[in-house]
């Protein structure tokens, strides 16, 4: 039972998401009363879609910054050291220059098709025969990742009465979910999430490093492919719908094994409620604290996680 998971700490935190829902339902520019929220058109039409679309994504880059972190066997990993939020920004930016905003899944479509294509090229690059070296990858991710964010600024400064729309994307906000988003994403994360947690064990095993998982029966390549692919789509549908949101990734999963310790069959279901919680009550306060303004939820997030980050790494220094 030791390396199960606890089902009232998944309880306690579903009901703690469940509560967190509820509340953001209810807060924003507009007041709701309670009373009045299922006749609300604003609580079916703006609220409900944005506070789905923040749990699922927290979700989603809570479980796939968990799954980065084992494959790579490096806790300061996180969902987008691939280039996926990189390569997303830059089809964001393309597609805001060329106007598409108004289309439907303008920017969003071609946010989606530049994640994948970035992603692929990295692959293509760090693959040697069948095998993928986790190695070249991060190292070939983060020089895409600086090559991409110097085009992105060169189309900012050449067009520079669109970089505030730029900017904004880029920070991430739910402030544009519809249930259009929501039945894309729900899909490719409940799809996604299922292959991390089949392969919990796995994911185990690739933390004692290719050559042990090997002798412990793991088939460590399809293994880093079916996962990686699986964690790319999730990671690429929810950047495309939202924008970058920071440090979700890195952050949830990271104090999740401090306090559950590192098997990821914990880990992983706990990382998800943990993450989409995490995501939810930062959205609620960027819309709430500056009514009827809003702050990026990205920026938001990261306020709150780098120096809560920090804390753990000091408060856990001597296990580094």
């Amino acid at each position: 039972m030791k390396n199960r998971v606890n089902p009232w700490v998944m309880v306690l935190l579903a009901v703690l998401l469940l509560a967190a829902m509820a509340g953001s339902c209810l807060l924003g520019a507009a007041d709701i009363k309670a009373a009045d929220i299922m006749q609300s058109p604003i609580f079916w039409r703006l609220r409900l879609p944005r506070v789905l679309m923040s749990v699922l994504v927290g979700a989603v880059l809570s479980v796939c910054g968990a799954a980065y972190q084992s494959i790579f066997r490096n806790p300061l990993t996180d969902p987008y050291v691939l280039g996926v939020s990189s390569g997303a920004s830059l089809g964001a930016a393309v597609a805001i220059l060329l106007g598409l905003e108004a289309v439907a899944w303008g920017v969003g479509g071609m946010a989606l098709a530049a994640a994948l294509a970035t992603v692929w090229l990295i692959y293509r690059i760090a693959s040697i025969g069948n095998r993928m070296h986790t190695t070249t990858l991060l190292l070939t991710g983060v020089c895409l990742t600086l090559l991409i964010s110097a085009l992105i600024s060169f189309l900012m400064v050449l067009n520079q009465e669109k970089m505030d729309s730029i900017i904004f994307w880029t920070m991430g906000s739910f402030g544009s979910s519809s249930w259009n988003d929501v039945a894309v994403l729900a899909p490719v994360a409940a799809l996604g999430i299922g292959v991390v947690l089949w392969y919990g064990r796995d994911l185990n095993l690739l933390l004692a490093g290719s050559e042990a998982a090997k002798s412990m029966g793991c088939e460590v390549e399809k293994v880093k492919r079916v996962l990686l692919l699986a964690t790319t789509l999730m990671v690429a549908f929810a950047v495309s719908s939202c924008g970058v949101i920071g440090f979700v990734g890195l952050i949830v999963p990271h104090a999740v094994r401090l306090v559950a310790g590192p098997d990821n069959r914990r880990v992983v279901p706990y990382s998800m409620l943990c993450g989409a919680l995490f995501v939810l009550v930062c959205d609620t306060l960027a819309r709430y604290v500056l009514r009827p303004s809003e702050l990026p939820v990205g920026s938001l997030t990261s306020m709150v996680g780098a120096p809560l980050f920090i804390y753990l790494l000091y408060r856990n220094k001597k296990g580094y």
